[in-house]
């Protein structure tokens, strides 16, 4: 099964932008509202995107991201109310090559089993973005075993992610 993300033109770019701010060393995050489409293959169309800001998060430092609880019941009730399934971003703004942390991976094994609870049979996607590349996780049926995005379709430019972070998932 072939799983691609479909952005229109200029959305990756400002998303990007936004999670890699020049001169700031936090980690920054957004979210988008997806319609998945899955069937032989798995699509999923950009229906709209939220670029969050510091009142968003508990905590923001340079390796760590926390939202408020405001803030995720936000984000699942726009899902909802637009049957859309969530992809997750969020920046590592240092040099190293895209992939998850160990504090990443934490936060998914407790973060996608409640988004699955909460948006019932929608898949759930998370992507991190690196000064060098992103790297991307799909969980399509499973809330505890993701498995790899082949591709972003950004406008059309297709990118592919690093895949560093699928390897000991389990």
């Amino acid at each position: 099964m072939k799983t691609t993300l479909k952005l229109p033109p200029g959305a990756f770019e400002d998303i990007r932008a936004h999670l890699l701010q020049r001169g700031s060393i936090q980690e920054q995050a957004a979210f988008l509202f997806v319609d998945p489409q899955v069937g032989r293959d798995a699509r999923f169309e950009l229906l709209e995107y939220e670029k969050l800001g510091p009142a968003d998060f508990d905590v923001q430092e340079n390796d760590y991201l926390e939202l408020r609880d405001e803030t995720r019941g936000r984000l699942i009730k726009r899902a909802h109310d637009l049957k859309a399934s969530l992809v997750e971003l969020h920046s590592h703004p240092g040099p190293w090559p895209a992939g998850f942390s160990m504090s990443d991976r934490r936060g998914l094994r407790e973060t996608v089993p409640h988004m699955w609870w909460r948006l019932p049979k929608r898949p759930y996607l998370a992507i991190v973005v690196a000064p060098g590349g992103f790297d991307a996780l799909v969980w399509l049926d499973n809330p505890k075993v993701p498995r790899a995005l082949d591709e972003l379709v950004a406008g059309t430019t297709t990118m592919k992610p690093t895949n560093n972070s699928l390897q000991g998932w389990q």
